[in-house]
């Protein structure tokens, strides 16, 4: 059986003091925004491959060269819904479902994930109605899914080292079966900004 699946990047638009405010101490408020973009552009630049169409879902208007270098990559850009996080999941997925056999959702804070991690995830989903792509802060960093249902996204601790674990609580309520990708690790805190060398990404602290 082969699956039309879609790729779905959420991701916050690069503003200054706005994005990755967490970083603002060790970067300041420019650099926090300048590696949000480059990290943003590294997601973009994963490969097609096993995806029937690609979108990137900015929560805020896009600006010329990120909007260009979407075009250019074959990714297509749209405004996410209102709401909070799991609301804008929720939604996206379900907008998704209505046109592919399941979707793949991540973000750009985890730049060790690669094409290879994404056709792990395609694999998971012709076997299992989920995949999750599990984080070390205890939250995840891909989620991919054959169905949809709001207990997995509705008063979720987001941010927090509970999401994965309650997700999975939520699965088992539903009787939905899952597969686990390798645990990855994002890029929230100063503390992660040396690993980023280790994949040959620079910032200056």
């Amino acid at each position: 059986m082969s699956l039309s699946i879609s790729l779905h990047l959420l991701a916050r638009s690069p503003v200054p003091g706005r994005v990755k405010t967490r970083l603002i101490p060790a970067l300041g408020a420019e650099g926090a925004c300048d590696l949000q973009r480059l990290l943003l552009e590294r997601a973009l630049q994963l490969p097609a491959a096993g995806f029937s169409q690609r979108f990137l879902w900015l929560d805020d208007g896009p600006d010329v060269s990120l909007q260009a270098l979407a075009d250019a990559l074959d990714w297509t850009l749209v405004e996410q819904p209102a709401g909070d996080l799991g609301e804008r999941m929720r939604r996206i997925a379900a907008l998704g479902l209505a046109e592919s056999d399941a979707v793949v959702l991540i973000g750009n804070d985890c730049p060790a994930l690669d094409g290879e991690y994404l056709s792990g995830a395609c694999a998971a989903l012709h076997g299992q109605p989920v995949v999750l792509g599990p984080a070390e802060d205890g939250g995840y960093v891909l989620l991919g899914l054959r169905r949809v249902d709001p207990l997995l996204f509705s008063a979720m601790p987001w941010g927090t080292d509970r999401v994965l674990a309650m997700t999975c609580e939520r699965l088992q309520q539903l009787e939905w079966t899952h597969q686990l990708l390798p645990v990855l690790w994002d890029v929230d805190r100063p503390e992660d900004l040396p690993r980023l060398a280790t994949l040959g990404i620079r910032v200056e602290v």
